[in-house]
């Protein structure tokens, strides 16, 4: 389940309580975030790397963040100092992308209280509370992770699911339509699937509310009852619609070979413009 801590609630927490604060600043264009973390960061918080512990390196053919596997991520969370019935909080400064990514893995290897730092590093710095620098190395842990048992689609899946339930592109419109690709090789989007994108459910920093993003999803066919999943460009923002559906009180499953996997497997078809399945083309 989504939940939102604000950072007096988090102030409140780490003075009363044991729990393990994670640092997941990542952005697309400078995916390394270690070194603000050693310039600023919320006190005690341990830097978690979205390339080398919250995916694996793949072949182009299985996108450019696939999931880490479970021994893995099992490893990196013991270093991050976390241990069995934790609380968790994570956090970013861009949109909460980076903390969503952890927010769904952790979840769903069987963290129950894993909780985003509404508004992210921003919010903590403007409400003046204090922060830290230099590293932070904290005793490992020795959390014992599930493997992911939600259903996560395949590339299969993925296609199916998009005439058979509802897949929700949550990219830019434009890259959506097929007019820019910046980063993968070909333009445009899986057929059959919608575009809601990442901005439509976001506020700035912080997330809308309840109302506001169930009826978001509601406009696109993804309402209660209905079977529905997100893909992105690689998977990371992705798991952030994910965390904005739950907010709704919805459910949303994720393809996580994303965007970066369907333009790199040759045959798949390719659709643009903004009708979901206007097929114009093949990878």
């Amino acid at each position: 389940m989504a939940q939102l801590i604000t950072p007096a609630e988090l102030d409140d927490l780490l003075r009363s309580s044991a729990v393990r604060v994670l640092d997941v600043r990542y952005r697309l264009d400078r995916p390394d975030g270690s070194a603000e973390h050693l310039e600023a960061h919320v006190p005690g918080a341990v830097y978690v790397d979205m390339e080398t512990e919250l995916s694996q390196h793949g072949r182009p053919h299985e996108g450019r963040h696939p999931l880490p596997p479970h021994e893995a991520l099992q490893a990196a969370a013991r270093r991050w100092g976390i241990d069995d019935g934790d609380t968790v909080v994570v956090y970013d400064d861009d949109r909460a992308l980076g903390a969503s990514r952890a927010w769904w893995l952790l979840t769903r290897s069987g963290i129950a209280d894993v909780r985003l730092l509404d508004g992210g590093l921003g919010a903590w710095a403007a409400a003046g509370l204090p922060l830290e620098s230099g590293p932070v190395t904290p005793e490992p842990g020795a959390v014992s992770l599930a493997p992911i048992a939600e259903p996560v689609l395949s590339i299969d899946g993925a296609a199916a699911l998009a005439f058979s339930g509802v897949l929700i592109d949550v990219r830019a419109a434009e890259r959506y339509r097929g007019e820019v690709e910046p980063i993968d090789p070909i333009a445009g989007h899986i057929p059959g699937a919608v575009n809601l994108p990442t901005g439509a459910y976001m506020d700035g920093e912080r997330f809308r509310d309840a109302a506001t993003l169930r009826a978001l999803f509601a406009a696109v066919g993804a309402g209660d009852g209905v079977t529905a999943a997100a893909y992105c460009g690689s998977g990371v923002t992705a798991a952030q619609a994910v965390f904005a559906a739950e907010l709704g009180g919805l459910e949303l499953g994720i393809y996580p070979g994303s965007w970066s996997q369907w333009s790199n497997t040759p045959g798949r078809p390719v659709a643009t413009g903004a009708a979901p399945a206007e097929v114009t083309g093949t990878v």
